[in-house]
């Protein structure tokens, strides 16, 4: 009887990825520099560089589900340190969209929750509205009250407006989310 809990690597893993990013997932050579330099390494299940082998060996599942895709903030630290030149965030982002297309429940639910308020916030602004955004992804993640006191402080020194900033554009920001959305 096989083992379940057996890895199967999916051998056209790798070239969807490349296809999908952009990337040239297969120049890494392991130097590690991306791991090196990468702020949030101690978060990370899977350390960048080992998510540059996961995604050669074709380990599909395992980097679907791992939590570092949606740990990584896509700071471009890996990238401007990689020395062939592979964009490593934008991989990271092109993983997290193949976890979402692909049903696979993310690792870490309030990075998904954060992202899509942000999103939704520059979508219906035109331009990212902090007060709003934080007030959606507080409802979100059932925390409506967590960070009241610095909020009401914030606001208190202006640095949270009450109102979104009117901007010129904002169907053409609209027409690039729906442009998105199709590619």
């Amino acid at each position: 009887m096989p083992n379940s809990s057996a890895v199967r690597p999916d051998s056209a893993f790798l070239a969807v990825l490349e296809a999908r990013s952009g990337e040239s997932v297969s120049r890494c050579y392991q130097c590690r520099k991306c791991t090196n330099g990468c702020p949030l390494a101690f978060a990370m299940d899977i350390m960048p560089n080992q998510v540059m082998r996961m995604a050669q060996l074709g380990l599909r599942d395992e980097l679907l589900r791992s939590k570092t895709i949606w740990i990584c903030s896509a700071c471009q630290t890996c990238t401007t340190r990689c020395p062939n030149d592979i964009d490593i965030a934008h991989l990271m982002d092109s993983l997290r969209q193949l976890s979402q297309e692909s049903g696979v429940p993310p690792a870490e639910e309030s990075i998904l929750r954060f992202h899509e308020s942000v999103l939704g916030s520059i979508y219906r602004h035109g331009r990212l509205f902090e007060l709003g955004m934080v007030a959606r992804y507080k409802l979100a993640a059932r925390d409506p009250l967590g960070d009241a006191k610095l909020g009401w402080e914030m606001l208190k020194k202006g640095k949270l407006k009450f109102w979104p900033a009117g901007i010129q554009g904002k169907r053409e920001v609209r027409a690039m989310f729906r442009k998105g959305r199709k590619g």
